[in-house]
């Protein structure tokens, strides 16, 4: 589940990162069940990508779920979700992933078994996921997804944290805050603001007020 460092009004200003990632697991070793920390925020590929595209999970591939995530064809009845975006290297050092990603796949072992382009590696990365049905936590107020942004609830989970909530109250925990909006600097924030929460890009304070 996603985590974000946050400050009250009367609490002295955080500047630390907004992101916390579940864990990132060998293709071939253990794999994370995505329901194990109660999200979909971030898991691994499955030891047997199924190479159905050119690239393994490139844009628009499918995959399915189980014990680990496979390539399928997106019209197989095992198909559980899409990727809509894919980038080589680290997730923290890379593009974030769009604002419809409902969790994330680490594609972090080289497999010359299912070599793309002959050099004998299937390269590192990470794969945005949308689910092909609802749910779809990573949507404004679905209490997950890799990104915090503006229509997001949230909740207290420690001294300067708070940890995303499904705005509907359908989740383990309730909301207390929901982020209103999103500006350059907090003095840009509404008088009504109660929490400031770090969301990262352009615009990376949020402003949220009590649900």
């Amino acid at each position: 589940m996603r985590k974000a460092r946050c400050s009250r009004v009367m609490c002295a200003p955080l500047r630390v990162g907004a992101l916390a990632l579940a864990g990132v697991l060998a293709l071939a070793g253990c794999q994370k069940s995505p329901g194990a920390s109660g999200s979909l925020n971030d898991t691994s590929a499955s030891q047997s990508p199924a190479g159905h595209g050119r690239i393994f999970l490139g844009v628009d591939d499918c995959a399915s779920r189980g014990k680990g995530f496979t390539e399928v064809p997106c019209t197989s009845e095992k198909a559980r979700a899409r990727v809509i975006a894919r980038y080589d290297g680290r997730q923290s050092e890379g593009p974030a992933c769009p604002g419809p990603t409902d969790f994330v796949l680490h594609i972090s072992e080289s497999r010359p078994a299912f070599d793309e382009d002959g050099d004998g590696s299937v390269p590192k990365g990470y794969a945005c996921m949308r689910n092909l049905e609802s749910p779809h936590p990573g949507d404004p107020g679905g209490g997950g997804g890799p990104r915090t942004v503006v229509g997001d609830c949230v909740y207290t989970a420690g001294k300067g944290e708070v940890r995303e909530a499904a705005c509907d109250g359908s989740g383990k925990n309730k909301p207390e805050f929901k982020v209103r909006s999103a500006v350059k600097d907090r003095a840009k924030c509404p008088a009504s603001t109660e929490l400031y929460v770090q969301l990262g890009g352009g615009k990376p304070v949020g402003c949220a007020e009590p649900v």
